[in-house]
């Protein structure tokens, strides 16, 4: 597999490990890559705190796939769950696709986007003229195996967001007109940004989102300073700053992948997925989403590490990021900081409160 780590993009694209901060934006999208069944990223936070240069630059970390050759949907040669129907059908009679790689899809869909440019559409006249199903893809088809990025997600129509929430839970996008129905893969990582001075989301449909990440402007002097002169730096000169950092991202992607190779070695304890499940109690979380949520996510984060065992430790660096968009009950009530989540965690896994592990150090 060839490794966009190792060679110069066609575009330039501001390298992820010389992002300076942002650690909860940056843990959230890592994991969502190692396990896209988290169910995506929300990602609210101040206007130019680096939200698409960090998405843009995760996507362009990413090793190439392997894909079929002329295939709208980016099928996967291999994986069945990955394939169109024409693909399967080709598959399955014996015949070998051309298969080339590409970059893994990054696509940016834009607030007034209407359900057919999203989906695809049917043409019924070649339909029922050729008999044949007229599929013009959306950009769920170009964005499987990909990552999915909505700005201004809390601007968009609510429809549209139940849409793209279904598409990523299931993985398969189906589209129905006049009796004919078209599906495809569709399995993608859910990202969205906006600013919270615009309004929040429906509770319904933030809870559906796997994570919730906040994002803050750097108040430090001297932290602003380092990330003005490192965006100075590279676009003065992309190559060289691009080759001074490949070292870095070639270790991180080897570091990816091969956390996703080791994800079903990763184990959980019995007694962490109840603790687990009693802090989701605790905090009144509807549903169990926030429960299998914090498991995948702790799952995730070892493999990540490059462990097959969660630890206690685990849990408490990504719990707050999978349960603090499911506390919000209505819908003008703000989305709490994270003080709520960690002080159950604590009481439910026998840790000193926060103060107390501070006065104690």
């Amino acid at each position: 597999m060839s490794s966009t780590a190792t060679k110069a993009p066609a575009r330039a694209v501001f390298p992820f490990t010389a992002i300076v901060g942002q650690e909860e934006m940056k843990l959230a999208l890592i994991l969502n890559t190692i396990d896209p069944r988290i169910g995506g990223v929300m990602i609210m936070g101040d206007r130019g705190t680096g939200k698409t240069t960090t998405i843009r630059a995760l996507a362009n970390l990413l090793p190439e796939i392997n894909v079929v050759v002329d295939d709208p949907f980016n099928s996967d040669p291999e994986d069945p769950e990955l394939m169109s129907d024409e693909v399967k059908v080709l598959t399955t009679s014996g015949q070998t696709p051309a298969i080339t790689q590409m970059q893994v899809p990054m696509v940016d869909l834009p607030l007034g986007a209407t359900e057919d440019r999203v989906c695809g559409t049917i043409d019924i006249e070649k339909a029922l003229a050729e008999g044949v199903k007229a599929f013009e893809p959306g950009l769920l088809a170009k964005a499987n195996r990909g990552i999915l990025y909505v700005d201004e997600v809390n601007l968009l129509d609510d429809h549209l967001v139940d849409v793209l929430l279904d598409s990523a839970a299931s993985g398969w996008n189906t589209v129905e007109r006049e009796g004919i129905s078209i599906r495809h893969p569709a399995r993608f990582v859910l990202v969205g940004s906006g600013n919270p001075e615009e309004g929040e989301l429906r509770p319904q449909l933030l809870d559906r989102f796997g994570m919730h990440a906040e994002i803050h402007t750097v108040k430090d002097p001297t932290l602003r300073v380092q990330i003005v002169e490192e965006r100075a730096q590279f676009d003065q000169d992309p190559h060289t700053y691009l080759e001074n950092h490949q070292a870095d991202q070639q270790a991180l992607q080897e570091q990816l992948v091969n956390a996703q190779n080791n994800l079903a070695h990763v184990n959980i304890d019995h007694e962490l997925r109840v603790n687990i499940s009693q802090v989701c109690s605790e905090l009144d979380v509807d549903g169990l989403r926030g429960d299998i949520v914090s498991n995948r996510a702790a799952k995730a984060i070892a493999a990540f590490e490059g462990r097959t065992e969660v630890t206690v430790e685990d849990i408490r660096r990504v719990i707050t990021l999978c349960l603090r968009h499911r506390l919000r009950k209505d819908p003008l009530e703000s989305i709490d900081s994270g003080y709520k989540v960690s002080k159950v965690f604590r009481q439910v896994f026998g840790l000193p409160d926060e103060e107390e592990a501070d006065i104690a150090a």
